[in-house]
């Protein structure tokens, strides 16, 4: 009888401090652990074994105690489901969150970010900047672009692919060759084009090709967005009385692809007089095709204009926003004209004085 009450003690000793280690074995795989490298990838090489890769993290901090870890791989299996990759684990971080993302796996992942209004050239030299993409200049760049088999259906016409790489941050892991990234702006833009277009049908008179040259017009002369309907409302009234549009970014554009563009934002006598489609001063009707990367907001813009009867607009000399005042009359827009001139010379002879010091 004393045996078997001893038995019974020691059974219930043992099952307590298998209850005791179990509950602190859960609270141990689940217990956050606060470290430094929260900001840092850290790499797990391709063929590392599960002790490794503990072993790894607990060097950096990531894992505290790595006993208890190692055994649940164990007794669970885990093990080869781990992966390699390049990880940022957050801080704090459970030894569980840990196996979780080497469970999934993760790539360190580059940025690249296109700014509305951009050109194709200039998109090329951002890209050839990258090192991920292994580009030996941008001119490698602009050859790929030419390829538009990804566009063929909505612009059959396009020799390239400018007006259809949309201006968006993109994330994209190390092995994404530039192929792949300018496919992938072509997708963001029939994302976008779909979700603006929506249930509406275009019309009857306006192809695709032509909203989207419309939309790179108004990307390049509108700054505030409120505008931009009003501004692509003046480009399809002059279209429609066969007024020449006389938009000074499509003559800047005619000048980049005859390589005699200046790059220092003026427009000169000589740009003004260049024989090419997309001269908008010397030739009536919409240039060729887009002239930079259009956003959501003015793709939206050329699709549904603002009903106006306006004609003209010019900068706002009072503000430093990028806002225009809009007119029917050219008496009215010469008046505005003249004001804004005023103000350049009033603000040169204010400066003048500062500069001469200098």
């Amino acid at each position: 009888m004393k045996i078997f009450r001893l038995s019974a003690i020691l059974a219930i000793i043992l099952a307590c401090a298998a209850a005791a280690f179990s509950y602190w074995f859960y609270r141990e795989l689940r217990k956050p652990v606060a470290h430094s490298h929260s900001t840092q990838y850290i790499e797990i090489q391709r063929g590392s074994t599960p002790d490794e890769i503990i072993s790894q993290l607990s060097s950096t901090g990531v894992i505290g105690r790595v006993w208890p870890l190692r055994l649940y791989i164990r007794f669970s299996g885990v093990g080869p489901r781990l992966k390699a990759g390049e990880y940022r684990f957050s801080s704090p971080i459970s030894p569980l969150g840990v196996l979780r993302k080497l469970e999934e796996g993760e790539q360190r992942l580059a940025r690249f970010t296109v700014i509305e209004g951009w050109t194709r050239w200039d998109i090329a030299a951002a890209m050839a900047r990258i090192p991920e993409l292994k580009l030996a200049n941008a001119e490698e760049a602009l050859a790929l672009m030419n390829d538009t088999s990804d566009i063929r259906d909505l612009d059959p016409q396009a020799n390239n692919l400018e007006g259809y790489l949309y201006p968006d941050t993109y994330s994209f892991p190390p092995d994404t060759d530039a192929r792949a990234m300018i496919s992938a702006m072509v997708k963001r833009f029939r994302q976008v084009w779909r979700e603006q277009l929506g249930d509406q049908p275009l019309s009857s008179n306006r192809t695709p090709r032509e909203i989207v040259t419309v939309a790179s017009l108004v990307e390049t002369e509108a700054k505030l967005k409120e505008e931009r309907p009003m501004v692509a409302s003046v480009i399809y009234n002059r279209l429609k009385i066969g007024m020449a549009l006389g938009i000074d970014s499509s003559i800047i554009y005619a000048s980049k692809l005859a390589g005699k563009w200046r790059n220092d934002g003026k427009v000169y006598q000589s740009d003004l007089d260049r024989d090419s489609p997309y001269n908008t001063r010397k030739v009536r009707g919409l240039p060729p095709g887009p002239i930079a990367s259009s956003g959501a907001r003015s793709i939206e813009a050329a699709l549904r204009p603002a009903e106006t009867d306006y004609l003209y607009y010019v900068r706002e000399p009072s503000r430093d926003d990028g806002a225009h005042n809009f007119y029917s009359s050219e008496a009215d827009f010469q008046r505005g004209v003249q004001a804004l001139r005023a103000w350049e010379r009033a603000r040169d002879l204010n400066a003048a004085p500062a500069n001469a010091n200098n």
